[in-house]
């Protein structure tokens, strides 16, 4: 019965959401996830929580819910002592019991010790050769990307799963070899499921997962969605591994899954290059290299057209005068152009898409802040409190490119940290910031991105394992 099963769980948690501060703990611990609805406030508006939190109880304290607790260091100072001076320290991905449920400690994200170290190193060599044509790829697909646009004819649309598609389309390229058709049934089918297993992992129920897996394993409800998209997602890659196995004799290694299974036949029995984590690896780096950039490209163009002076008066009038109309953007002209590379990456400040980071584990004993942090602790950085510091940002709160400005000339930012630091940061950051400028300015290029008639644009999101703009819908009117 629907009803005892709540009345159950409302018991278990109730018993099990009591916050306290161990005589042992010595780091700030503050009584406020001490109910069902506060665990729920947590998740849906965690960052900004534990941002103000930062206030009361300084740049260092750890919260407690169910079976896990975590340690939240903010500002710039206190991260980079962590993910940088003590980097080694920090290297490690705890145990999050969704991810070792999914991936099983193999592949990027949620690996440790020598088999990260080996896998992360072979990704990064890797992707590193094949960014020779990464450029040409993001090119290409920005073209049909441009197109599929332009056939909305101006009217109000939803450019969250076109813009997933030709992101996701150049993860394809590099892993797979082949891009997928947009108005593909199955790719669509593909997209929609790794959206909302990003959406259930970061969700009320995902967190609960995690907090008490021994008794939510044997339950039912909405998170059981994340093993059956899995099972999908899985299901496919291994297809296109089996494909691959067939054709490795007569193929060069053009694509990362060719480029490990040449790895796998060389043999090294003392090496983890196996299937699994091959499939670990390829599913990570379709799951991150799709949804981070593909949210950022929909914040800057849901702030274009909030901010149509500048999109129309700065951003175009750049793009007119570097690359022009009808000339295919490249990364070689963002040198040339400081005004659009600073308004991308103040969308990476506001928008600020991983608020949290990826959690890390420290591997030894160490002190932080004066603090003693045992062998083990999970570790949270909060990106939120250097994204929005008002001791570092003029106007922390408002859209303002001249963060990034100097002069007219494009200004490095000590304190901005968008694709995390240290040994576990972003390895695809390259390739991310190569996909958002062509295809931010291959789109203003061709359009200009308003609101439809009568609609007021909001900057609400939605936290999964990302931050991500509430659905919208634009026009994209075509520029004569």
């Amino acid at each position: 019965e629907p009803g005892f099963f709540l009345s159950l769980l409302s018991l278990l948690l109730l018993f099990y959401l009591v916050i306290y501060v161990s005589k042992k703990t010595v780091i700030p611990f503050p009584h406020i996830f001490g109910s069902f609805g506060n665990l729920h406030l947590l998740v849906l508006r965690g960052q900004w929580t534990l941002f103000q939190l930062t206030g009361r109880y300084g740049n260092i304290f750890s919260v407690q819910f169910g079976n896990l607790t975590f340690v939240v260091v903010s500002g710039y100072q206190m991260v980079r002592e962590a993910l940088v001076h003590q980097a080694e320290i920090f290297a490690d991905r705890p145990n999050i019991p969704l991810l070792q449920e999914i991936f099983r400690g193999f592949g990027l994200i949620s690996s440790n010790g020598h088999i990260w170290r080996q896998q992360r190193k072979f990704a990064l060599a890797t992707l590193k050769s094949l960014a020779v044509n990464f450029e040409d790829k993001v090119q290409e697909e920005s073209r049909y990307l441009v197109e599929t646009i332009g056939e909305e004819k101006g009217q109000p649309f939803d450019p969250h799963y076109k813009i997933n598609g030709a992101v996701s389309n150049i993860i394809c390229s590099i892993t797979f070899g082949s891009r997928f058709e947009y108005h593909d049934n199955r790719f669509q089918e593909l997209l929609h499921s790794l959206a909302e297993t990003l959406l259930l992992i970061g969700s009320f129920w995902g967190q609960l997962y995690n907090s008490f897996p021994l008794i939510m394993r044997w339950l039912p409800g909405p998170f059981r969605k994340i093993f059956r998209h899995w099972e999908k997602l899985q299901y496919f890659v291994k297809g296109v591994i089996a494909k691959h196995k067939e054709d490795l004799d007569q193929s060069e290694a053009g694509d990362y899954i060719n480029c490990y299974l040449k790895e796998i036949e060389k043999g090294d029995t003392s090496s983890y290059f196996h299937e699994e984590n091959l499939l670990c690896s390829t599913l990570d780096l379709f799951l991150t290299g799709t949804e981070t950039t593909a949210t950022a490209i929909r914040w800057a163009l849901l702030y274009m057209a909030a901010y149509p002076h500048i999109q129309g008066r700065k951003v175009q009038q750049e793009i007119n005068a570097v690359v022009g109309q009808w000339r295919q953007p490249s990364m070689a002209d963002k040198e040339n152009m400081p005004y659009t590379s600073a308004v991308l990456s103040e969308v990476l400040r506001m928008g600020n898409v991983v608020p949290l980071g990826v959690p890390r584990m420290a591997t030894s004993d160490t002190t932080l802040a004066g603090f003693h942090l045992p062998k083990g602790t999970t570790l949270m950085t909060s990106l939120t409190s250097i994204m929005f510091d008002k001791n570092v940002w003029e106007t922390p709160d408002t859209f303002n490119p001249e963060h990034f400005l100097e002069n007219g000339q494009y200004r490095r930012r000590e304190a901005f940290l968008p694709f995390s630091a240290g040994k576990r940061a972003c390895p695809g950051e390259q390739l991310a910031r190569t996909e958002l400028f062509i295809f931010f300015v291959a789109l203003l290029q061709k359009f200009t991105f308003q609101a439809p008639a009568e609609a007021e644009l909001s900057f609400a999101f939605t936290l999964s394992l990302t931050r991500c703009p509430k659905p919208f819908q634009l026009r994209a009117v075509p520029r004569t």
